[in-house]
C-alpha cells in the first residue's frame, strides 16, 4: 500500500493543479473524483494480472502475456518508458516552479529550464554514486510530504468560503472531463505496485487489497487537498500561480509561513519523485533487459555500475523539458498512460480466462481509460498542437523502432510462466 500512495502522492498533485484548474474550475474537486474513479477501475486488471503472473516486470510482462512475443507488445513496453520520461520532465519543471518562488524580482526566461535541466543531472549524478543513500531516504521523504498535505487539507477545509464551491460557478460538464483526463497523471503510479508482486508473500490475496487501499486513499486526499484549495482562493488566482498553485492556496488560511511551508514540501517532493523514478527505472529497466524484456542496452553497466537505462532515460527527460512546458508534459504525460492502461486492459481481455477476470469489468476500464483519452486528446489539440502531435506521433515511432531492433538483433522476449 505504501508503494502505491508513494508513487501517486507528491509531485503530481503539486505540479497539476494550476493547470487542472484551467479546465475545471471551482469543480476541481469532481474532477478529482471522476479521475479517481477510472484509475480504481483500471486497478482491477493490475490486481488480476499481477496475481497470475507476478513479475518486477509488472505491466511489461501483462503486455507480452497478452499479445505475445511481438512488435506490439515490445513497441508499447518503449511507449510506456516515453510516458515515465513525460513524468519526470513534469516534475523537473514542478521543482523548477516552486524553486523560482524563492528568488525576489524579475528572472530571465531561461531560469525556469536551467533549474529543471539541473535536478535531473543532480539525481542522476546520485543515483550513479550513491544509490542505497537515496533509496533509504525516500521512505522518509514520503512521510514528511503526506503529513504536510494532511496538514494542508484540515487546515484548509476548515477555512473555505462555501460561496466559492457552489455548483453555478462550475464550467460546462466537458470543462470538468478535461480536467479528470489531465490530472490522470497523478494517479499512474499505482502501477508501480504490480512490480512488487514477485516479493509478496501471497500476491493473490495482497495485491489487490494494497491496490484498492492505495487508490481509495489517494483519492481521498486528492479530494480533500482540491476542495482547500478552490475554497480558500478563486480560479484566475489559481491560474496565474499555476506552476505553484498549492503554495498559493495555503497563503489565505496560513500566510506567508504556509506558502514557504507548502513550497518547501514540492521541493522535496517533486526532487523525491525525479530520484524515485530515476532510481526504480533504472534499476527495474535493468533487471528486465536483462531477463530480454527491453534493449540490451539499458542492461549494459556503463559508468561505476551504473545501467545504460539511467543515462538515456535522464537524457531523454532533459529533451522534454526544454522543448515543452508544465502543461505541455502533464497532458501529454496523463495522455500516455491512459493509452498505456488501455493497452493493458485489452491485453487482459485476452487471457481473462487465464486470470479469472470478468470482461464485463476490464471492457468497462478499457472503455473507461479510452473515453478519457479521447476527451483529453481533443483538449490537447485546442490548447497545444506541439503536445498533441508529439503524443501521437510517438506511437508509430515506437513500434518503428521495436520492429527494427528486433529485425537488427532478432531479440525475443522471455516471459515468466
Amino acid at each position: 500500500m505504501s508503494i502505491g500512495i508513494g508513487g501517486m502522492v507528491g509531485a503530481g498533485i503539486f505540479s497539476i493543479l494550476g493547470v487542472v484548474a484551467e479546465a475545471s474550475g471551482t469543480a476541481l474537486w469532481v474532477s478529482f473524483v471522476i479521475g479517481g474513479v477510472v484509475a480504481l477501475l483500471s486497478t482491477y486488471s493490475y490486481a488480476k494480472l499481477g496475481a497470475r503472473y507476478p513479475s518486477a516486470g509488472g505491466a511489461v510482462e501483462f503486455l507480452v502475456k497478452g499479445f505475445g512475443d511481438g512488435v506490439l507488445s515490445g513497441g508499447i513496453n518503449i511507449y510506456m518508458w516515453v510516458g515515465y520520461v513525460i513524468a519526470l520532465a513534469l516534475y523537473a519543471q514542478a521543482f523548477a516552479g516552486y524553486a523560482m518562488t524563492f528568488l525576489p524580482g524579475h528572472h530571465a526566461a531561461w531560469l525556469p529550464k536551467a533549474f529543471g535541466v539541473g535536478i535531473v543531472l543532480v539525481f542522476t549524478a546520485a543515483n550513479v554514486v550513491g544509490p542505497n543513500f537515496v533509496g533509504r531516504s525516500e521512505t522518509f521523504i514520503v512521510a514528511v510530504k503526506l503529513a504536510i498535505l494532511v496538514l494542508f487539507a484540515v487546515a484548509g477545509l476548515l477555512f473555505i468560503h462555501p460561496t466559492y464551491l457552489t455548483p453555478n460557478l462550475w464550467p460546462s460538464a466537458s470543462g470538468i472531463f478535461f480536467g479528470a483526463g489531465i490530472l490522470f497523471i497523478g494517479y499512474e503510479g499505482f502501477g508501480l505496485v504490480a512490480n512488487a508482486a514477485e516479493d509478496m508473500e501471497d500476491p493473490k490475496k495482497l495485491l489487490p487489497k494494497a491496490l484498492y487501499s492505495s487508490v481509495i486513499s489517494v483519492i481521498v486526499i486528492y479530494v480533500a487537498v482540491s476542495l482547500a484549495v478552490v475554497g480558500n482562493l478563486d480560479i484566475p488566482a489559481i491560474v496565474k500561480a499555476k506552476d505553484y498553485a498549492l503554495a498559493e492556496a495555503a497563503r489565505p488560511f496560513l500566510g506567508d509561513f504556509g506558502f514557504r511551508l507548502i513550497a518547501i514540501a514540492a521541493l522535496f517532493s517533486t526532487a523525491s519523485a525525479i530520484n524515485a523514478t530515476l532510481f526504480g527505472a533504472a534499476n527495474v529497466s535493468y533487471t528486465i533487459a536483462r531477463d530480454g524484456e527491453l534493449p540490451a542496452i539499458f542492461s549494459l553497466r556503463i559508468r561505476w555500475g551504473a545501467p545504460g537505462g539511467l543515462f538515456i532515460t535522464a537524457g531523454a527527460v532533459i529533451l522534454f523539458i526544454l522543448f515543452f512546458d508544465l502543461s505541455g508534459v502533464a497532458m501529454m504525460g496523463s495522455g500516455a498512460f491512459l493509452l498505456i492502461y488501455a493497452a493493458v486492459h485489452a491485453a487482459h481481455l485476452k487471457v481473462a480466462d487465464e486470470t479469472g477476470g470478468k470482461r464485463l469489468i476490464i471492457g468497462l476500464s478499457l472503455a473507461g481509460c479510452l473515453i478519457m483519452a479521447a476527451i483529453l486528446s481533443v483538449y490537447i489539440y485546442q490548447h497545444s498542437r506541439e503536445a498533441f502531435v508529439t503524443m501521437f506521433a510517438l506511437i508509430p515511432v515506437c513500434l518503428a523502432a521495436e520492429w527494427a531492433y528486433r529485425r537488427a538483433t532478432g531479440r525475443t522476449i522471455k516471459t515468466r510462466a
